[in-house]
């Protein structure tokens, strides 16, 4: 089905995988086209408790295949990004499932955008992250000027951004860029670790949280305690609220269903 990725799931636990190792999964148009698509799919797949996104080879993604970019023409770079490549940062932020870096090498202009966008980030020792554009004359998209300053703050996002500083795995964890750094032989366990964990987590409550953290991030103090309320009433009245309850009154681990 795919050409420019690989898509697997197994034991709730869906991994997409960027599959242009050649040119360090550069996004070229059916990159772009079917990442959207296998949004789409596992968001649909109820099977599907968490996303893992990472690349194949050596690179997770070098962002924007600039040859390819070239060989097509001059093209309208707004236009661009509102067709290819925002609906997948979209995508990633209303996706009622965790969704999980892994993050096995350099993640460049909006492959670092595209890093950013996730819930967690697990990323090997050998990871670089770059705000590439400024290189080319170009500014932050796909998401990163939302996500940059308020990971960071804003002097030092400025820096990174209008600098191009490369940015090294224990760098980015001092930073707050990502939530662990591993030895490159042990990323593998540790995205499978973590994956697991949210493949068993109460889906619905978890979902919830993700679009709480966010409208946090820029709502009031009093609208956001008015959408916590909101969002309480509705994960009160899941069946893993009361398998949850059940569970801790019968003192053993519960089985969340994710319903």
């Amino acid at each position: 089905m795919f050409t420019s990725l690989t898509l697997d799931s197994a034991n709730g636990i869906a991994t997409i995988t960027l599959n242009r190792p050649e040119v360090y999964n550069a996004f070229n148009d059916a990159l772009s086209y079917e990442l959207q698509d296998a949004l789409k799919q596992v968001e649909r797949d109820k099977s599907v408790r968490v996303v893992v996104l990472t690349g194949a080879g050596k690179a997770f993604s070098s962002g924007q295949d600039l040859k390819a970019s070239m060989e097509a023409g001059k093209r309208n770079l707004s236009e661009s990004l509102h067709k290819r490549y925002n609906p997948i940062i979209r995508a990633i932020r209303n996706m009622p499932k965790p969704v999980i870096c892994r993050l096995n090498g350099v993640a460049a202009g909006a492959g670092c955008s595209l890093a950013l966008a996730c819930d967690m980030i697990i990323a090997s020792e050998a990871a670089t992250m770059i705000e590439i554009f400024v290189n080319i004359a170009l500014v932050l998209d796909s998401g990163s000027s939302y996500f940059l300053p308020r990971t960071v703050g804003y002097h030092r996002a400025f820096e990174l951004a209008t600098k191009a500083s490369k940015v090294s795995a224990a760098e980015a964890l001092q930073m707050g860029l990502v939530n662990k750094v591993v030895p490159a032989d042990a990323l593998d366990a540790a995205v499978q670790e973590e994956a697991a964990y949210y493949a068993a987590a109460p889906t619905k409550a978890i979902a919830l949280m993700k679009k709480m953290l966010t409208k946090g991030m820029t709502e009031s103090l009093d609208a956001t305690l008015d959408y916590e309320a909101y969002c309480q009433e509705i994960a009160g009245n899941s069946a893993d609220n009361k398998e949850g309850i059940t569970a801790f009154l019968e003192k053993r681990k519960p089985a969340f269903q994710g319903e």
